[in-house]
């Protein structure tokens, strides 16, 4: 009886190992993908498994915006500059996407996936647009997502190639957990930026110290609020939304990504 007894506690233990790490590879997938909803936000578990958090709203609230003129960044596109577009203006396929700087799901994507997305646009094959949430801000607390596009707008204002290199710098060095306000620091910003040849003008500094583009950022912000995405990373290829993430929350190959592409280009 007593090894029998034994043999069920060894059995019930590994079963409920198998369900955590069940539960624990479902968050993970789930992580980073939160839903926005006008007012409402949605509430989604930390992969960690230590409670929760909510999506903040995708608007300003208490906004560094307040009393600055709006200043759209140079090189940008839309309404009021909401996109940020690269590649040639007349290439007839699209890939959109949709990051918050915070997210380390949008950096799996932008570092496995961004190398192939400028060779592409430089080779004229789509153009590229960007577009940015800044949720987590509000759902973590901290100022790292909209600090961070502050600073993408100055880079932008610079150049396109500019933008597209500063972007990568910032996820490349991207903290590895939400909860990490590591774009929050001006210094962090102006350091890495330091990565950029040519990027640190001093328009470029005294944009990201007085944080010059911030009623561009909540523009942006709001912009992602009103389109219906529930979360990020997304991308699309001519408006039609493919999947970029593995169950394991990595970026697919870019030789998968360019498979997508050519299943959605423009007859």
């Amino acid at each position: 009886m007593a090894s029998s007894s034994r043999k069920d506690h060894r059995r019930e233990a590994r079963e409920r190992l198998r369900a955590e790490r069940e539960a624990e590879a479902r968050r993970a997938r789930l992580r980073g993908r939160l839903l926005v909803g006008g007012a409402l936000a949605a509430v989604l578990a930390v992969a960690v498994g230590v409670g929760a958090y909510a999506a903040g709203r995708a608007g300003p609230g208490k906004s560094e915006a307040a009393g600055k003129p709006f200043l759209r960044p140079a090189h940008t596109a839309g309404e009021d500059g909401v996109v940020v577009p690269y590649g040639r203006a007349d290439a007839k396929d699209v890939v959109s996407v949709w990051l918050d700087p915070r997210c380390p799901f949008c950096a799996n994507v932008e570092t496995g996936l961004g190398p192939a997305l400028k060779e592409q646009a430089d080779a004229g094959t789509y153009r590229v647009e960007y577009h940015f949430a800044t949720f987590l801000d509000g759902g973590l607390g901290g100022k790292g997502s909209k600090r961070a596009l502050n600073a993408l707008g100055a880079a932008v204002n610079e150049s396109p190639q500019k933008f597209m290199d500063y972007l990568r710098v910032l996820y490349k060095n991207h903290p590895s957990e939400e909860t990490d306000d590591r774009f929050g620091s001006t210094d962090t910003l102006l350091d890495l930026a330091g990565q950029v040849p040519g990027l640190r003008t001093p328009d470029f500094d005294r944009a990201v110290e007085e944080l010059s583009y911030m009623p561009w950022v909540d523009k942006v912000s709001k912009a992602f609020g009103e389109s219906g995405k529930r979360g990020t990373p997304s991308v699309e290829v001519n408006g039609k939304e493919v999947g970029v993430l593995s169950g394991r929350g990595e970026a697919v190959s870019p030789e998968a990504f360019a498979q997508l592409v050519a299943a959605n280009r423009r007859s």
